[in-house]
């Protein structure tokens, strides 16, 4: 859920560090002529974020969000999450707003490989820790 505040209105580079460090996806987004420099400054109206922040479904719901994401409303996630009945918040350490195209993009898809695989099975996950010494 992205914050009721604005983003980077400062540089290109500032906007890039605030959605991902990885330096394939920075490329990309440099050279993508759709990509509207400074849209992160844009604030979304505030309809559309009381809407993403009450929905309510009884679906298995996974949220994402990188922990050095300045975007998100991350108490307002921890909120919506423990609201829902099937939901789970994952925070990826270390990762920006465009977390699925961050540094950390390999775990973050196994995470959702992992969600998927866990609903086919009904929310049974197919792997748990059973011991660990970290």
């Amino acid at each position: 859920l992205p914050g009721r505040g604005t983003g980077p209105t400062g540089s290109w580079e500032d906007e890039l560090d605030v959605r991902t460090a990885c330096p394939a996806h920075r490329g990309t987004l440099t050279e993508d002529p759709r990509v509207r420099r400074g849209s992160l400054g844009l604030s979304l109206p505030d309809a559309v974020l009381t809407a993403a922040q009450e929905v309510r479904t009884d679906l298995p719901v996974l949220f994402l969000v990188g922990d050095a994401d300045p975007l998100a409303d991350h108490e307002g996630l921890r909120r919506t999450a423990k609201a829902a009945p099937q939901a789970r918040l994952s925070v990826v350490r270390g990762a920006h707003h465009d977390v699925l195209n961050d540094l950390q993009h390999r775990s973050v898809a196994a995470e959702l490989v992992g969600f998927l695989e866990t609903l086919r099975e009904g929310l049974r996950p197919l792997v748990t820790v059973e011991s660990s010494a970290w």
